[in-house]
């Protein structure tokens, strides 16, 4: 027993080893941790509706000390609207990237344990779903369903879980006929308990890190959303920041630079988390 758990405490040690000696999955996880907090203190900084209108249209950054960001063509505080955005794509993106991870577990996985006909059924919804382009696809789900922050998240989960599909059914095609797996079978162990207690643990490194990445995406695809008009029009939104600000891109840049800037960071910073994600779960790559 005490060596089971000097090996798992030792194998956390070398991951969080070699996610520390990746520098920029560091840099991306202290980006991360800053947009978190400033989404979770947001009430504390900005107790308001961050949509009232509160200053004189179109200020420019730093021109008054109240306004740290300027405000936008209504005069609403864009630092306000930038903080409350942040925890509304951030929500979008972790419960997106769930609902995918979970529909993308559950096909991959029914798929490459049963094989045969099953698997041909499955994988060729799936490749239906791959011809149609995801963001026409997001857009008439949400066109229907109605612009609502619930409708808008699972519309994403719904129309990314594909990759995920594909990825858990590679992995369990490798592993469903190891030696370990066969020897649950000859104890006698239930299927259901094969699937979840023996191969799905060992297949969850590449899923965790192409969840990671999903939520990046599920960002993407909310702001996306929200700058064609179809984002829930109840919460800030970065999306909307921009579109809004698109008019007056000439004379006041700013107002879509800082909420293009806050999407790039914040994707940016998934991106580098995933990647440290990546080198520290793939042991092919811990001599890096």
């Amino acid at each position: 027993m005490t060596s089971v758990l000097n090996s798992s405490v030792a194998r956390r040690q070398g991951l969080l080893g070699r996610f520390a000696g990746h520098r920029g999955a560091l840099a991306g996880a202290l980006l991360l941790l800053l947009v978190i907090a400033g989404a979770a203190l947001a009430d504390g900084f900005f107790p308001r509706d961050p949509m009232r209108i509160v200053a004189a249209p179109e200020l420019w950054p730093l021109q008054e000390s109240q306004h740290l960001l300027g405000s936008d063509a209504m005069g609403r505080d864009i630092a306000a609207m930038i903080v409350h955005g942040a925890r509304a794509s951030l929500l979008i993106g972790a419960f997106a990237a769930l609902t995918a991870t979970l529909i993308g577990v559950t096909v991959g996985a029914l798929a490459g344990y049963c094989g045969g006909w099953i698997d041909e059924v499955v994988m060729r919804v799936a490749e239906l779903f791959q011809t149609i382009p995801n963001l026409i696809f997001l857009l008439c789900i949400v066109a229907i369903l109605g612009p609502t922050l619930t409708h808008i998240t699972l519309a994403i989960g719904f129309v990314s879980w594909n990759g995920i599909a594909r990825l858990t059914r590679a992995e369990f095609l490798s592993l469903r006929e190891r030696d370990f797996v066969n020897a649950c079978r000859a104890s006698g162990m239930s299927d259901l308990r094969i699937v979840l207690g023996e191969i799905l643990p060992n297949a969850l490194p590449p899923i965790i890190v192409l969840s990671s990445l999903t939520v990046a995406s599920a960002i993407l695809f909310e702001s996306a959303l929200s700058f064609l008009g179809l984002g829930d029009p109840n919460i800030a939104s970065w999306g909307r920041m921009i579109g809004d600000g698109r008019t007056l891109i000439r004379t006041s840049w700013f107002i879509c630079a800082i909420p293009g800037a806050a999407i790039m960071l914040t994707v940016l910073a998934l991106n580098l988390v995933g990647d440290g994600l990546n080198d520290a779960l793939n042991p092919k790559l811990g001599h890096r």
